[in-house]
């Protein structure tokens, strides 16, 4: 009994660390004074020099394979996915600094609901309630970017690129339920991580984006982007779903969006319109719909340990 209750706070302790890691990347961002695009670079850059050595040492003969090997075409799939993955942060990353961060991280959350629609794209049915869940979801957005209409332009466009970013997570992850098929999470991660930071460079280099010369609060906000939510907070996920089911983590991480803007309340000053929050509630009961009515029907205890449920979690992903 001893053992157990040790476990069961510690799962609880990995999950509050969890959701405050990633419930913190929308603030750091507002906070940072550096552009939004290499902000984006740096995260990613950042993550990449902390895991590719790893995969190099443990995954080095399944990357050759994804490289020129048998495993070519789930390498394909890991290279669309990075491309996908930069696509996310070139449109939620500005969003943060364009709009209130509450309604960056509220909108960006929509994921599950392009997911969805992705999936009857697929072929695949949807119940009835996945499409209640969708449809008070885009209620729920219209209203929230609506209460932006007579606030400003600015601000409009911030709300529009968190949707993009919403959608472009979707089509990452779809992308990914693919090539985690045959693809351990580790190799699968460093290749994505590397081609989101070598397309983010490109862009940084064509548009003259600086990428050095900041202040020194902008680095240590940074590092603290690297740290938490894009290494810390959803490795704290993946371990808790040892002992927590998949759905439940889903539902847990809709929390970012609160916790998000408790955070910039806090430190920044900073609260959405008062417009704007029927939307964002409306919003999030949606993409909780949503998320609960693709509940899978096996047990918790089916759910492979070290690889997520597809679809659900994805430490790349996180905001």
């Amino acid at each position: 009994m001893r053992a157990r209750q040790h476990t069961d706070v510690a799962t609880i302790a990995a999950l509050v660390v969890a959701v405050l890691a990633v419930s913190a990347s929308g603030p750091m961002i507002a906070y940072a004074v550096a552009p939004a695009i290499a902000i984006a670079f740096w995260r990613n850059a950042m993550a990449v020099g902390a895991l590719a050595p790893v995969a190099l040492a443990r995954r080095r003969d399944e990357l050759a394979s994804l490289a020129r090997g048998p495993a070519r075409r789930e390498g394909v799939f890991c290279v669309l996915a990075g491309l996908a993955l930069a696509i996310h942060f070139l449109t939620w990353v500005p969003s943060a600094k364009l709009t209130t961060v509450a309604a960056a991280t509220a909108l960006g959350a929509t994921q599950p609901v392009w997911q969805g629609l992705i999936a009857v794209g697929q072929g695949r049915r949807l119940p009835r309630l996945t499409w209640l869940g969708i449809a008070v979801a885009v209620l729920g957005a219209a209203a929230a970017t609506g209460a932006d209409v007579g606030v400003s332009t600015t601000a409009v466009i911030g709300d529009l690129l968190a949707v993009a970013g919403g959608m472009a997570a979707a089509v990452y992850t779809a992308l990914g339920e693919r090539a985690r098929i045959t693809t351990s999470t580790t190799s699968y991660t460093a290749v994505c991580y590397t081609v989101c930071a070598a397309v983010l460079l490109v862009v940084c280099l064509v548009a003259r984006v600086p990428l050095t010369g900041y202040p020194a609060t902008a680095w240590l906000a940074l590092v603290g982007l690297t740290v938490g939510p894009q290494l810390l907070g959803h490795s704290l996920f993946n371990f808790s779903l040892r002992r927590v089911s998949a759905t439940t983590i889903s539902v847990l991480i809709l929390l970012e969006v609160p916790g998000a803007a408790l955070i910039a309340w806090a430190w920044l000053g900073q609260m959405p319109r008062r417009g704007a929050w029927p939307g964002l509630a409306l919003l999030l009961a949606g993409v909780a719909i949503v998320v609960l009515a693709g509940r899978r029907a096996r047990d918790a205890a089916s759910t492979p340990v070290e690889e997520p449920e597809a679809g659900v979690i994805d430490p790349s992903a996180s905001h």
